[in-house]
C-alpha cells in the first residue's frame, strides 16, 4: 500500500472537511437511533396502557432529517473538492509521466484510467470509509441496548452484525481484488476497440474492414460482460447471505420480545431493542457492496498512481535559470529509450544563434528522440547538452522551455476559438501580439475572414478549417511564446506536397532572432538552411549546402 501514499496525501489535505462530514454523519446515525428507540418504546407503553409522550419523539425526528441533509452536504462537498485535488494532481503526474516516454499504448488505457479509474475513487469516502465508521459506531450503540435486556440476545446480534458489517465485505474486497486486474484489462481492451472503430471508420469503410472491426469490438465487449456477470455472480451470492444473517438478527429480537432472552414483562424493552436492532441491520445489510467497491479502488488507485510515476531517465529539475544566449551544442549524446537498445551514438552538432538547420532521417532514426532531449524530457545516457554555454540539467525546465518551443507532426488544435487555442489559457496577451503571429505564420487574413474573426469556433482538431490553416495556427501559437528556438518535429506531416511547401516557406519570413531546427524525413526545395544534417542508424552526418 507505501505506492498509494501520493494518494493518501491528498485525502489528509482535505482531513478537516472529512472529518467535518463523519461527525455528521455519527450524529445522523444517533439521530436514527433516537428515533427508532423512541419509536418502539413510544408503541411499547401504548400496547401496555402506558401514557406516551412524543416531544423527543418529535425532536429525534427533525434532528434525523436536519442532521441527514447535513452530511449529505458535508460529505459530498468534501468528496468533490478531494477528486478535484486527484485529478489536478493526477494531470500533472500525467504530463511530465507520459511527456517523460511513460505514454500509454493505447488510447483506450488511457481513457480508462483518465475517467473510470480516477471517477471510481469518490466511493472510498462516501460509499466505504463513512459507512464502515457509522457501523462500527453502530455496533456500540447496539450492543449497549441489547445488554439492558440480555447478555445473550447482545452476543447474537453482536456476532451477525460483525459478520455482515465486517466479514462479508472483508471476503468481497479480496475477491474483487483478485479479478480487478481481468476486469479492467477487458474493460480497456474494449475501449480500445471501441476507439478504433470510432476513429478509424472512414479508412475501415475504405478497406471494406468495418464488419471486422464491429466484430472485434462485440468480441471485446462479450469478454468484458463476462467478466463482469461472473463478478455479479459472486455479489449475488454473498448479498443473498447477508440479507439472511440480517434477518435471522431481526427474528432473535423478535424472540427476545416473545420472552425467550428476558421476561415478558418487559415488553417496552423489547420493542424498543427490535426497532433499534432493525435499524442497525438495515443499515449494514448493503455493506458487502463496500467491500466489492474497495477491491476495484484499490486497483483503480494503483494504476492512477502508475501513471503518475516518472519513469527512470528522466532529467532532475535544474536549479539555475535559463541563459540570455541560446546558442545549441550538443557533445557526444548517447542515448536510447531501453537500456539494450541505443538509438544515437556519439552525436555531436552545434546550432549558433539565429542559424536555420534541418534534421533529415527515416522513421525511427531518432530525430524525434532528439528533439525529447533537447527540450529535457528525457537525458542522454552519454554526453550533454547546452544552452549558451549552460548544462540543460541544470537549468529549471520550465525556464529552458520558455526558450525551446516545440512545433510536432500532430499538435492538437482544441474544440474552441482561434483565440483560445493561440492563448492555450494565458492571459495579459494583446491582440496586436495575437495578429502579428497570425501575420507571421501567414494566416492572418484567413483568420479576419472568418465570421468572428479570433472568436470564430474551429472544430475539434480543427476540423472546420484545412489542414494547411490548423497547421498554421498551431506555428502562430508556438510563436506567441517569444522562444528563441523553435524545433518544429514533421511540420508538413499529412499535408499535400504544395500545402506543405507553402507552410515550409513560411519559415523563410521569420526573422533571424529565432533559431530553427527542422526535424524531416525529406526536403521540399524551398527551405533556406545553413545546417544540413541526415541521421542514420543513430549516427548524425553533416553535409555542406
Amino acid at each position: 500500500m507505501k505506492q498509494l501514499q501520493p494518494l493518501w496525501n491528498i485525502w489528509k489535505s482535505r482531513g478537516g472537511r472529512l472529518l467535518v462530514g463523519l461527525l455528521l454523519a455519527e450524529l445522523s446515525v444517533c439521530a436514527a437511533f433516537l428515533l427508532m428507540g423512541q419509536t418502539g418504546s413510544r408503541l411499547g407503553l401504548i400496547a401496555v396502557g402506558g401514557v406516551a409522550a412524543f416531544g423527543i419523539l418529535r425532536f429525534a425526528g427533525a434532528s434525523r432529517i436536519i442532521l441527514r441533509y447535513l452530511e449529505r452536504l458535508a460529505t459530498h462537498d468534501a468528496t468533490f473538492r478531494v477528486l478535484a485535488d486527484i485529478r489536478l494532481w493526477f494531470y500533472r503526474g500525467l504530463a511530465k509521466g507520459a511527456a517523460a516516454g511513460l505514454g500509454f499504448r493505447r488510447s483506450g488505457d488511457l481513457l480508462s484510467r483518465l475517467v473510470a479509474d480516477v471517477q471510481s475513487l469518490d466511493s472510498f469516502y462516501l460509499r466505504i470509509l463513512v459507512p464502515l465508521a457509522t457501523a462500527l459506531f453502530s455496533l456500540c450503540i447496539v450492543l449497549w441496548i441489547c445488554l439492558k435486556g440480555s447478555v445473550l440476545l447482545a452476543f447474537s446480534i453482536g456476532i451477525i452484525f460483525c459478520l455482515v458489517a465486517f466479514a462479508l465485505p472483508a471476503l468481497m474486497a479480496r475477491i474483487s481484488y483478485r479479478w480487478g486486474p481481468e476486469l479492467q484489462r477487458t474493460q480497456a481492451e474494449m475501449n480500445n476497440q471501441a476507439l478504433d472503430l470510432v476513429g478509424g471508420m472512414r479508412e475501415l469503410r475504405i478497406f471494406g474492414q468495418e464488419d471486422a472491426a464491429t466484430k472485434r469490438f462485440l468480441a471485446a465487449e462479450d469478454v468484458f460482460y463476462t467478466a463482469q456477470r461472473q463478478q455479479g455472480r459472486a455479489m449475488a451470492h454473498v448479498h443473498a447471505l447477508s440479507l439472511l444473517l440480517t434477518r435471522l438478527g431481526v427474528i432473535f429480537a423478535l424472540a427476545g420480545c416473545a420472552g425467550f432472552f428476558f421476561p415478558k414483562e418487559q415488553a417496552v424493552m423489547g420493542i424498543t431493542i427490535l426497532f433499534v436492532v432493525m435499524t442497525a441491520l438495515d443499515n449494514i445489510v448493503d455493506l458487502p457492496r463496500a467491500g466489492l467497491l474497495f477491491g476495484r479502488i484499490r486497483h483503480a488507485a494503483e494504476r492512477v498512481v502508475e501513471a503518475t510515476i516518472v519513469p527512470d531517465g528522466t532529467p532532475k529539475e535544474g536549479t539555475e535559470p535559463a541563459p540570455n544566449g541560446h546558442e545549441i551544442e550538443g557533445k557526444n549524446i548517447t542515448f536510447g529509450w531501453l537500456p539494450d537498445k541505443t538509438i544515437l551514438h556519439n552525436v555531436n552538432f552545434r546550432i549558433r544563434e539565429g542559424e536555420r538547420a534541418a534534421l533529415i532521417g527515416p522513421s525511427g532514426a531518432g530525430k524525434s528522440s532528439l528533439a525529447a532531449l533537447l527540450l529535457k524530457v528525457v537525458a542522454p545516457q552519454k554526453g550533454s547538452i547546452t544552452l549558451g554555454g549552460h548544462d540543460i540539467v541544470s537549468i529549471q525546465t520550465e525556464a529552458l522551455r520558455s526558450k525551446v518551443a516545440w512545433l510536432s507532426q500532430s499538435s492538437h488544435l482544441f474544440d474552441d476559438t482561434v483565440r483560445s487555442n493561440l492563448l492555450l489559457g494565458r492571459d495579459g496577451v494583446s491582440e496586436d501580439v495575437i495578429w502579428a503571429a497570425l501575420e507571421q505564420a501567414q494566416i492572418a487574413d484567413f483568420v479576419r475572414s472568418l465570421p468572428d474573426g479570433l472568436d470564430s469556433w474551429i472544430g475539434e482538431n480543427g476540423s472546420h478549417i484545412s489542414g494547411g490553416q490548423g497547421r498554421r495556427i498551431a506555428l502562430a501559437r508556438v510563436l506567441l511564446s517569444d522562444a528563441p528556438v523553435l524545433i518544429l518535429d514533421e511540420p508538413g506531416s499529412g499535408l499535400d506536397m504544395e500545402t506543405e511547401r507553402a507552410f515550409l516557406a513560411t519559415l523563410n519570413q521569420l526573422d533571424r532572432s529565432r533559431t530553427i531546427l527542422l526535424i524531416t524525413h525529406r526536403l521540399t526545395g524551398v527551405e533556406q538552411l545553413d545546417h544540413l544534417w541526415t541521421i542514420q542508424d543513430g549516427t548524425l552526418t553533416s553535409h555542406s549546402l
